[in-house]
């Protein structure tokens, strides 16, 4: 693939530069800070971390890849199962679990480097991430009601914006759907007198984006060990799936600049980057990282693949965690935006792991991958739904809770790599539409 856009942004000159980075932090914008909004993490903490995990993958990566970090939807089931309501308490429990599913990526870089990409995506197939992927948005779904049951007026003025920029929108406005229904119906609850702006109005226009007592850091010397052991088990094998979500997103970035980042600088070197980001970013209280596709959409848009665009937009994030009233203008989200804009955000999460089993053209007609499918999902819905919400195992006076999605990944990985007749064989067209044999 010919290469037709600009690597170095310098010829374009430092004022265009500069709004690029800014168009590419309204990329990610809306997504982001969406995250903290639903799960009840800091929103401040989130942009700091979005804005320093984005410099560490560039400077892990060698500077050469155009992706910026943001947060990632996949652990929204994991924070959900810690803190279902967000709990102040709990959220810290959830990090350590995102920090160790951080952990994971060095691990699977450390395979990649030493045996190669292709021995070691043997093991996820998508016969495994795919259904994987499905049941971590249906297992949201009904969270998505109960924010639209707050006011349905709001919500479905949330989706249509949505469906309509997303549908016949034009441009940049077609790359953020997502933040315009944010913006549309927020601006519409405000009007219909359904927004709460005290606490925007007493908040201070600076401050710092960390606050101790919401980092993981919290818990020493006050650490309930069943729930962090339970935290860890729960959460941790979401990283089987959104680390093939990168994967898949390094390829399209790959795709879209006209350059094999899978080779140079090579996969092991973004899987670090994004690992150390997530694990860094859960102990200071911010969601897990991960590669945005929203900000490859403005690539392919604007033809400017400069890294040094998605670094600017990075500090400009950065200088954004400082502003307490911006973190509370978003903590003040009428619940029926949240809920509208959560109800396709996670339809979207179930629909992409059908596509990942479509568009690599997975035979539904074997035996042993109905099988696979099927014990997935399965079990991650329900264990999920099931009257204790997970598997819980009493070892003397250590309770352990394996959630459902965690015990699906741990089955799909393990039954697809004993039945015979696995003939995945990963391409650098990995999650885009073809597949080898």
């Amino acid at each position: 693939m010919e290469n037709q856009g600009i690597r170095d942004a310098r010829s374009l000159g430092t004022p265009k530069m500069l709004i690029l980075g800014l168009q590419h932090m309204f990329a990610m914008f809306g997504a982001t800070v969406l995250v903290p909004a639903l799960t009840g993490l800091s929103v401040s903490a989130t942009l700091l971390f979005a804005g320093l995990g984005t410099l560490l993958f560039h400077f892990l990566a060698k500077g050469r890849v155009p992706a910026f970090l943001g947060s990632s939807f996949a652990y929204l089931a994991g924070y959900a199962a810690i803190a279902p309501n967000g709990e102040a308490a709990l959220l810290p429990y959830a990090c350590v679990g995102v920090a160790c599913s951080g952990l994971l990526y060095l691990v699977l870089a450390a395979l990649v480097k030493s045996f190669g990409t292709q021995r070691v995506m043997a093991f996820f197939p998508p016969i495994v991430t795919g259904p994987i992927i499905i049941c971590i948005g249906m297992t949201l779904a009904n969270s998505a009601i109960n924010n639209c049951n707050g006011n349905w007026l709001i919500a479905l003025v949330a989706i249509v914006t949505v469906v309509v920029f997303n549908i016949w929108g034009k441009g940049m406005f077609k790359i953020i759907p997502i933040l315009m229904g944010v913006v549309v119906s927020y601006v519409f609850a405000a009007v219909i007198g359904k927004v709460d702006f005290s606490g925007v109005a007493s908040a201070a226009w600076i401050g710092l984006p960390v606050k101790a007592e919401n980092t993981v850091f919290s818990l020493i010397g006050n650490c309930d060990g069943n729930l962090l052991i339970t935290a860890i088990i729960a959460i941790m094998p979401i990283a089987f799936a959104t680390m093939i979500e990168h994967i898949g997103d390094i390829c399209a970035i790959s795709s879209t600049v006209g350059e094999n980042f899978i080779k140079e600088p090579g996969l092991h070197r973004t899987l670090m980057g994004d690992g150390l980001a997530t694990a860094i970013a859960s102990l200071f209280g911010a969601p897990a990282n991960t590669t945005y596709g929203e900000n490859t959409g403005v690539l392919a848009l604007t033809k400017v693949y400069d890294p040094r665009v998605i670094r600017i937009a990075a500090i400009f994030a950065i200088i954004a965690s400082f502003c307490p009233k911006f973190s509370a203008l978003v903590s003040a989200m009428p619940v029926g935006t949240i809920g509208g804009v959560s109800l396709i955000l996670y339809g979207m999460i179930s629909a992409i792991g059908v596509r990942n089993l479509v568009e690599n053209q997975v035979d539904l007609s074997k035996s042993r991958n109905v099988i696979v499918a099927s014990l997935i999902m399965s079990l991650a819905l329900g264990i999920t739904f099931s009257s204790a919400g997970a598997i819980v195992i009493n070892l003397g006076s250590i309770t352990l809770r394996f959630s459902g999605l965690a015990v699906a990944a741990i089955v799909g990985i393990v039954v697809n790599a004993v039945l015979p007749g696995n003939d995945f064989v990963f391409s650098s067209n990995y999650a885009h539409g073809k597949k080898k044999h």
